[in-house]
């Protein structure tokens, strides 16, 4: 019975310590959370502010960058702030994809394939001063430029190529340059 009662008064000791100690949090998280309130009521910014362990208080730290505008008055603020900010750049990354499929929509339909062949189309006219010249998109598509250097001048002939291939007869230098801009 003694031992129970020790008991007894042991844990009504450890629970008043409890107590104490759950008031005194309170406390303390009231203080602290009243002066923060404080601070943001005067447009201050909490960060502009160290604990000063040798008088237990807040003290303003001079020369030091706020993370929040003099202006902001409270948390409320803070947070539509931040909303109107992802807003704004939500929109800008959507303008950017758009752009970006745009971008990829023009080089579909973009010369950029390119094979190039010089020859001699006549064994007895000086070197390779004839060219063909194949320029097609991503789809094989475009078309193929002869230059053919003969005696009395140039001459210049260009052919449509879809998928590739032409409706008109091709030389072995065009089907060549052709193949050549395909396998690029």
């Amino acid at each position: 019975m003694l031992t129970q009662t020790i008991i007894f008064l042991l844990l009504g000791a450890v629970i008043l310590v409890l107590v104490a100690v759950n008031a005194f949090l309170l406390w303390y998280f009231y203080r602290t959370s009243r002066k923060i309130d404080e601070l943001l009521e005067k447009g201050l910014s909490p960060t502009n502010f160290e604990y000063d362990k040798k008088t237990g208080k807040l003290v303003r730290v001079k020369n030091r960058t706020k993370l929040v505008g003099d202006e902001i008055k409270d948390f409320k603020d803070v947070f539509l702030s931040q909303k109107e900010r992802n807003d704004s750049l939500e929109k800008d990354i959507k303008e950017a994809f758009l752009k970006i499929k745009n971008l990829e929509d023009i080089c579909e339909t973009t010369l950029r394939k390119t094979g190039i062949v010089r020859f001699n189309p006549f064994s007895d006219i000086g070197g390779n001063q004839s060219f063909v010249i194949a320029l097609l998109d991503n789809k094989n598509n475009g078309f193929v430029i002869s230059s053919l250097f003969v005696k009395d001048g140039n001459r210049v002939y260009a052919k449509a190529i879809k998928n590739g291939k032409s409706e008109h007869l091709l030389s072995e230098e065009e089907k060549e340059a052709i193949s050549r801009a395909i396998n690029v």
